[in-house]
C-alpha cells in the first residue's frame, strides 16, 4: 500500500537554524529580538518558524536549553570534575573567561544578557531560575566544604555564594562592555584571592 507524505518537507536544517536563533537572542536580548529579527537570522519564513518551533517564547526555551549542554555546559563539568568548591567555582570563572571573549559567538553569557531589559514575565522568571539554580550549586558546594573542613567553620556559604555569582555576571557584562580574556582572567583570579584560606 502506498502512502503519501502530507504537506511539504522542511527544507531548512533545524538545528542550524536553531543555533542561528541562539546568536540572535545572545546577541541582542529577549525583548528586543523580534520574529522578523529571528526569521531573517535563521533564513526561514515566519511560518516556517512558527510550524517547527512554535512562537518566539518557546523558541527561546528551546534556545536556552541547547545553550546549556553546549556553551553553557562548563560549569557542570567544573562542578562534575572538581573535588572543591574552590576548585570548582576558581575554574568557573577562569574558563568564562575564555567563553565570555572567544571569537564566533556574542561576548558574555545568554543566560545574563538575554534578561536584560525583559518584560515578559515567563522569560524573566525562567532566566532567574537558571541564575538562582547556579547560585544553589555554588552554596551547596561551599557548605559542604565548610562541614569537611576543607574551608573555616565561621566561612558564610550563602554570602561566598553569592560573591562569586556576582562576580560572573559582572565578567559577563564586562565582556559585553569589550574586556578582554586577560582583562577577565585577572578578575577571576583577585576574585579567588577573597576566599578564605585553605584549612591546613
Amino acid at each position: 500500500m502506498v502512502t503519501t507524505q502530507r504537506g511539504r518537507p522542511r527544507s531548512f536544517d533545524r538545528l542550524t537554524a536553531l543555533e542561528k536563533a541562539t546568536m540572535a537572542f545572545w546577541e541582542h536580548g529577549y525583548e528586543t529580538t523580534s520574529v522578523s529579527d529571528l526569521t531573517r537570522a535563521m533564513g526561514i519564513s515566519a511560518p516556517s518558524l512558527y510550524a517547527a518551533f512554535g512562537d518566539k517564547k518557546t523558541l527561546f526555551e528551546e534556545v536556552v536549553e541547547a545553550y546549556t549542554t553546549s556553551y553553557g555546559a562548563y560549569g557542570g563539568r567544573a562542578f562534575a570534575e572538581e573535588a572543591t568548591a574552590r576548585g570548582a567555582i576558581g575554574r568557573v570563572l577562569s574558563e568564562a573567561a575564555e567563553l565570555f571573549t572567544e571569537p564566533g559567538h556574542p561576548r558574555g553569557c545568554l543566560m545574563i544578557s538575554a534578561a536584560t531589559n525583559c518584560s515578559t514575565p515567563e522569560v524573566e522568571e525562567s532566566l532567574r531560575g537558571h541564575r538562582n539554580a547556579n547560585l544553589a550549586s555554588f552554596e551547596a558546594r561551599i557548605r559542604r566544604d565548610v562541614e569537611s573542613g576543607e574551608l573555616p567553620a565561621d566561612t558564610d556559604p550563602r554570602a561566598l555564594a553569592r560573591f562569586s555569582g556576582a562576580v560572573l555576571q559582572g565578567m559577563s557584562q564586562q565582556a559585553r562592555d569589550g574586556a578582554t580574556a586577560e582583562d577577565l582572567a585577572a578578575v577571576a583570579a583577585t576574585a579567588m584571592r577573597a576566599w578564605p584560606p585553605e584549612c591546613p
